[in-house]
């Protein structure tokens, strides 16, 4: 059902993250976006459509103007906004945005270190881009750090701070689906697994918690009011988002799942794992009987490889592509 492709070679292997990989589709340009995380540096790579051309660029974790080489990076994600798309990192000292590109940095914003060290890391990991012009970014507190971005220009605003989570915030989704009427538009989920679901606004209102179950939920995806979750037990969960009733379960992987992601258009589920496999599922719901339900099919084995990033390259989930552990290049595979 896929094939593999010519690999993307990056200057340096990616970190054991949650999530290590950000795509970015700009077929205007016929171009894609990569990024992977490794320590404090940041690895971009653009590639032409036909695969032949790669340019690549660094980005170091930033204490304000500072380079603080001290600083590991937690996460990197694209948000695409209305009028714009911004790169959002996450690390142990704050939170940088900069234009999609990388060539700007145009906001930072330092979290609250506490003055004596505690028992506990502080770093900002989880990021999404939620319905209208915010970004929302979570951290090792619990909290969700709600960010107002203007069209245009520097001016971005901390404007709301969610408390609803009390473990450290391990990933935050919002609605994928074109369907504008589903009324949950953001999903967020910690360590403990609990999972937080949000309408997005002027002020953002909690519409449903759906109580954790033993296990930490590394990564989340909302799709078509779905909400589907990724387990350190290797299974996946789906869930009407307004109700919290499970649609299915599904052991889907032997180890920890790292990485899930969505095609908006087509309903594809793409999860990786620590058990060197990625697989593609099919999600499909019913509005007329309030049912979901999930198909696989396909899989790819990466030998010896402990996967730590997957993401569809458009919307159609017709290609997509695999970062793992120590691995220097970006791994990609195409529908045949």
């Amino acid at each position: 059902m896929y094939r593999k492709e010519k690999s993307i070679q990056i200057k340096s292997s990616a970190s054991a993250l949650y999530s290590n990989l950000s795509v970015l589709p700009i077929p205007e340009k016929s171009l894609t976006y990569f990024t992977v995380v490794h320590g404090n540096v940041l690895n971009m790579v653009s590639a032409s459509g036909d695969g032949l051309n790669f340019s690549h660029r660094q980005l170091q974790s930033k204490d304000g103007s500072i380079t603080a080489s001290s600083s590991l990076i937690m996460q990197a994600s694209w948000c695409v906004l209305p009028s714009r798309v911004l790169l959002v990192l996450t690390s142990q000292k704050g939170i940088q945005m900069y234009e999609s590109d990388g060539s700007i940095m145009v906001y930072w914003h330092a979290l609250d270190i506490p003055e004596t060290p505690s028992a506990q890391a502080v770093f900002a990991r989880g990021i999404a881009a939620a319905r209208g012009n915010f970004i929302c970014v979570g951290t090792s507190s619990g909290s969700l750090l709600v960010f107002d971005v203007p069209s245009k220009g520097t001016n971005i605003t901390l404007s709301e701070v969610l408390e609803e989570h009390r473990e450290p915030i391990t990933d935050i989704a919002s609605e994928v689906s074109r369907n504008k009427e589903y009324i949950a538009d953001l999903v967020s989920t910690d360590d403990s697994g609990l999972l937080c679901v949000w309408k997005a606004g002027e002020d953002f209102k909690l519409l449903n918690k759906i109580p954790a179950y033993g296990c930490t939920c590394s990564s989340v995806t909302l799709w078509a009011g779905i909400v589907v979750a990724g387990y350190s037990s290797g299974q996946i969960r789906l869930y009407d988002a307004l109700s919290g009733v499970m649609y299915a379960e599904v052991n889907a992987h032997a180890r920890w799942i790292y990485a899930l992601d969505i095609a908006s258009d087509s309903g594809k589920l793409l999860s990786g794992a620590e058990d060197s496999l990625v697989r593609i599922w099919k999600l499909s719901r019913s509005t007329e009987t309030n049912t979901a339900e999930i198909e696989h099919l396909h899989t790819e084995c990466v030998t010896d490889i402990q996967i730590c990033g997957a993401k569809f390259c458009d919307g159609e989930g017709s290609a997509f592509a695999v970062t793992g552990y120590d691995l220097s290049e970006i791994i990609r595979y195409t529908q045949i």
